[in-house]
């Protein structure tokens, strides 16, 4: 029984992604106005606050210089230290501007402002900086002064998506996207992983494993990875078992057979034939010849002991293509064979040569007039098709007609006599040599097999 804190850590990781990845783009989008303007606005500082000053002490020593229209109009000519132009804004006890008539957009915005703080302040706007007020009283009544200048300071690059919110947002979704896309291939892959360990599996790769990263994922996938391999293994090994007992049994067979055998022969020497005698000795030599197909197929299947060349496909069969040429035209049968001497691949000779020789030995056997062998190279692959105008099989027994045992009941049928060994130990061999084996049917009629071989096998 599981622990309970292991049971949802899948669904944790799937709610803690989504959650932080929403949750910071919403504080991201969220936090840009408030980090804009505790940029924006600062205390008033030391300069700003002397340069108020100075202005309030003029009116406060000559209180009617505050009814002087010129001396108000003076107010706008004063520069900076920096030659920008200062502009002054001067309002009355009832919030009233008396030295402009007219009041700029940005000055109004910045009253609302300072209103809600109980300290002078400045504000950078886009192309000003406004700052005050500085409170004084002249002529008994209470005044503010304020200021603003030209000033265009650098922002941070991040201001920017403040200043432009469909954009933002159109950023923000995109960011999300990649995100959630991100989170997505991280749980997608190792399932993509376990499919193709699962299909390469089902197609007869009793190696196939998920790779040790997915395994080691502290996760339910980990976890499913995990039980897959054990399963693989468990498949491998009573797969494995059950190939060898096969081997081992005709292998014992061969002793009580050899010794029937011996009997027989001694019987016929005695001049003890009958009819019964040699239907014994018939049967006697079927069984052998099924042993040695069993083994055969064991071999080719658990204990190769090739070697790996890197050959001349044509040098490898040129026994087989000659031995095949022989008994095509003993049948008085076309055989057509176009393999380039250029074509060169990793095999294990012996068993791709038995692996041609049983396809293209039924081909003969069921061709009407006319059998075909041809290769080609494909990129890093070699194709290799053989095909005949006999009868075919039905196309549900295409993919039957590779395991062990099996006989079709169509066309090409058991009169011929056999096991249903042949094309699974033609199944075996290509598998040895990575290679993939299929069979189709031709119109009007006949049979064509494709045998696919890699130029440079994996892992070698």
């Amino acid at each position: 029984m599981k622990a309970p804190s292991s049971i949802n850590r899948l669904f944790v990781k799937l709610l803690l992604g989504f959650w932080l990845c929403s949750s910071l783009i919403i504080a991201f989008v969220g936090i840009l106005p408030f980090l804009q303007q505790s940029h924006d606005q600062q205390p008033l500082s030391h300069k700003q606050e002397q340069l108020l000053k100075r202005v309030a002490k003029h009116f406060i020593e000559e209180p009617e210089l505050l009814k002087d229209s010129r001396t108000l109009k003076k107010l706008n000519r004063h520069r900076a230290p920096d030659g920008k132009f200062l502009k002054f804004y001067i309002l009355d006890d009832e919030s009233r501007v008396i030295n402009h008539r007219k009041v700029p957009r940005t000055f109004r915005e910045f009253l609302l402002l300072s209103e809600d703080h109980k300290e002078p302040i400045s504000h950078q706007f886009r192309t000003e900086l406004i700052f005050g007020p500085y409170k004084f009283i002249a002529g008994e009544r209470e005044y503010r002064v304020y200021s603003r200048i030209a000033d265009n300071h650098p922002k941070p690059w991040f201001f920017f998506f403040n200043d432009n919110k469909l954009l933002t947002i159109i950023i923000a979704m995109m960011l999300s996207g990649m995100l959630c896309g991100l989170l997505a291939w991280n749980l997608g892959k190792p399932l993509r992983s376990l499919k193709q360990s699962s299909n390469a599996l089902a197609e007869g790769d009793l190696s196939s494993r998920v790779d040790s990263k997915v395994a080691n994922r502290g996760d339910e996938i980990g976890e499913l990875a995990q039980a897959f391999n054990s399963m693989a293994d468990a498949i491998e090994t009573m797969i494995h078992n059950q190939q060898r007992l096969m081997g081992d049994i005709s292998h014992e067979l061969r002793t009580p057979l050899t010794r029937l055998q011996l009997s027989l022969a001694l019987a016929r020497k005695k001049e003890q034939s009958s009819i019964e005698i040699e239907r014994i000795g018939y049967e006697a030599e079927q069984l052998e010849d099924l042993i040695s197909e069993l083994l055969t197929l064991s071999r080719v299947t658990i204990s190769n002991n090739e070697n790996l060349v890197h050959l001349e496909l044509a040098e490898s069969l040129s026994q087989v293509l000659d031995d095949a040429e022989f008994e095509a035209e003993q049948q008085q049968k076309q055989l057509d064979i176009d393999i380039p001497e250029s074509i060169s691949l990793d095999h294990y000779p012996k068993s791709l040569s038995r692996a041609i020789e049983n396809v293209l030995r039924n081909a003969i056997r069921y061709a009407d007039s006319a059998v075909s062998i041809h290769a080609i190279q494909e990129r890093q692959n070699v194709l290799i098709t053989i095909s005949d105008n006999g009868p075919g099989i039905d196309d549900a027994e295409l993919e039957e007609v590779f395991k062990p045992f099996y006989r079709p009941d169509s066309a090409r049928d058991r009169e011929s006599g056999g096991w249903g060994l042949g094309l699974a130990i033609t199944h075996a061999a290509i598998k040895l040599n990575q290679g993939h084996i299929s069979a189709s049917n031709l119109k009007p009629q006949g049979l064509k097999v494709l045998i696919t071989l890699p130029v440079k096998m994996k892992g070698q």
